[in-house]
């Protein structure tokens, strides 16, 4: 997709966007240049200080498509606290245009291969989808107007962005708790297109991307973090949790024995007055569909534990081991994360329904606070003893022994990888705060390996950073500048006046960030006192004896050490010699 305009009409802006902010991603003399040459991946680089409102922007476009994600699923498996149609979410106002790639199979060799798209959204209205100015009701071509996925991560502990769609993971776990509590068909995957894909799906992303990526795609992998061959690993699940009585009672609306009847998932015990509800009943049984049969025969081996109700199944990898895994998930690692991705989410059961019906409702900055952390035996899915092989290491690793930054950098590419053949939209938020001056030099040629090429279908990506690195591989046109205006707290942006791609780092920081200096402040702060004594008639000898015993080259110290040479004939002279 290509994002085109937004513009907030909410009067009560949102967030840091005022009412009346507007923002064009794209000129159309831009937008023509960009679909003839066609040179690639490059994300929309959102730069500026602390708190000038770059978040925002991406969280603006979150909100807007979890909008249209409820309009979507409302009356299909959508919580009763949604089912309000008068429920307004923020921002209650908007108008968003994008272009969206038509699939083939809907358009006649002559029609456009672009379709322009509108979402507009007035308070107190429902949010309309528009085609050509006609609007696009559900079921008809709505679902390829819209991108196939909304992806979200942020490396912080920001939850701005992720409030959207943590909601709508909640949504996710309420979609099969609906399927298997009525004992209806459940697809095996999300049915919703939002999702957040934090640190917790990290080890769910590089597993998909080393039993399914060919040497050539994982090449950015070896390169950077010398990871090499997947060599095992272990899936927890258990199968079953019991119930207390207030949960029944709540599960089975005061009817207990007509909701047990006929239900495999419940299994009541009149002689202990215990339940058990087995979590997992939706997803077994089907022995050529279900995701659990799927993942026994992908299994080295496997075992229940009767006594806890766990399923344990172990993977030593060979040649053998990823043939089957490509052979039960249609030879996609799309689709076995997200039949991983279903099982993470089941994690979320102990979550009441009070708390989620506060949580769907919440407009707070911190809402995963409220939500229960659970101890590791009391999780419904986990990985365990996942083993590699690393470069320069001679036995084989835990991934967990990865730093931060490699953790990082194999789940940023690693969710590139898994939906590059996909139509979607990544907002990525700060997603290189723990990489080495390296690697941030070389994020964004890495995401175009990842997500370049050609193929019909094409990522639109937001990324918000504070590194230099990135804007100067980046073209002035996809560089969005954030400043906060500081009396009225506006966000304001604008793109760069200079050619920002291959311009060097201390232009870039002065420029971009405004910071004049490219030494550190404890540096700044020296060479502001020796300018100061030589003011005060200090020896500029002295002073450059100093400024040399003290500091390392820069540009601020040379400037500095001309301007003392210059005042002091003798000292000129002696730096000649």
């Amino acid at each position: 997709m290509k994002l085109l305009r937004l513009k907030i009409t909410d009067p009560a802006g949102f967030r840091s966007l005022p009412c009346d902010f507007e923002h064009h991603f794209r000129t159309e003399w831009s937008l023509q240049e960009e679909k003839a040459k066609n040179e690639g991946f490059a994300p929309f680089v959102c730069a500026g200080p602390n708190g000038s409102g770059k978040s925002n922007l991406l969280e603006a476009l979150a909100a807007i498509f979890y909008q249209l994600e409820i309009q979507r699923v409302r009356r299909s498996f959508l919580p009763e606290v949604l089912q309000n149609e008068a429920l307004d979410f923020s921002p209650t106002a908007f108008e968003l245009d994008y272009l969206i790639r038509v699939p083939a199979q809907y358009r006649s060799p002559d029609s456009p291969k672009w379709a322009q798209v509108s979402v507009r959204k007035n308070t107190g209205e429902s949010v309309r989808l528009l085609w050509e100015n006609q609007e696009v009701s559900k079921g008809s071509h709505a679902d390829i107007l819209l991108p196939q996925y909304v992806l979200g991560y942020s490396s912080g502990e920001n939850e701005i962005l992720s409030l959207p769609f943590f909601k709508m993971r909640f949504i996710q776990f309420d979609e099969y708790w609906n399927a298997l509590t009525q004992q209806l068909p459940y697809p095996g995957r999300p049915d919703t297109r939002l999702a957040y894909l934090d640190n917790g799906f990290s080890q769910a992303i590089l597993l998909c991307n080393l039993l399914f990526q060919d040497e050539a795609t994982l090449q950015p992998f070896r390169d950077e973090v010398g990871i090499g061959e997947l060599k095992e690993f272990r899936i927890i699940l258990r199968r079953s949790i019991p119930m207390t009585r207030q949960q029944v009672a709540a599960l089975t609306a005061g009817e207990p024995e007509d909701f047990f009847e006929g239900n495999a998932a419940i299994t009541p015990d009149p002689e202990t007055d215990t339940t058990r509800l087995h979590l997992l009943q939706g997803l077994e049984g089907d022995e050529r569909t279900s995701i659990i049969e799927k993942l026994k025969r992908c299994a080295t081996l496997y075992f229940h534990d009767e006594a806890t109700d766990t399923l344990i199944l172990d993977y030593w990898v060979n040649d053998q081991t990823k043939k089957a895994f490509r052979a039960n998930f249609d030879n996609s690692a799309l689709a076995l994360f997200q039949a991983l991705q279903v099982l993470l989410t089941l994690n979320l059961y102990a979550v009441s329904d009070a708390l989620k019906a506060d949580l769907y409702t919440s407009t707070s900055h911190y809402v995963s606070e409220t939500v229960p952390t659970l101890a590791s035996d009391a999780r419904i899915m986990r990985f365990k003893n996942f083993y590699f092989k690393k470069k320069g290491v001679e036995e084989a690793m835990l991934l967990k022994e990865l730093s931060d930054g490699e953790h990082q950098l194999l789940h940023s590419l690693g969710l590139c990888l898994l939906f590059r053949d996909t139509n979607s939209l990544f907002l990525l938020d700060e997603p290189e705060t723990h990489f080495n001056p390296v690697w941030r030099a070389s994020f964004i040629s890495r995401l175009d390996r990842c997500l370049g090429g050609e193929t019909d279908k094409q990522a639109e990506m937001l990324i918000t950073t504070h590194s230099p690195f990135l804007i100067s591989d980046s073209t002035p046109d996809k560089v969005l500048l954030f400043a906060k205006d500081e009396a009225s707290g506006a966000v304001q942006i604008s793109r760069p006046d200079y050619n920002t791609l291959g311009a060097s780092i201390n232009k870039i920081t002065m420029l971009s960030f405004g910071k004049r200096e490219t030494v550190g402040g404890r540096a700044e702060a020296i060479l502001n006192d020796i300018r100061k004594r030589f003011e005060q008639g200090e020896n500029p000898k002295d002073l450059i004896d100093e400024l040399d015993r003290r500091l390392g080259d820069s540009v601020e110290k040379v400037l500095l050490v001309n301007t003392l040479l210059n005042s002091d004939p003798q000292a000129n002279a002696e730096g000649r010699d």
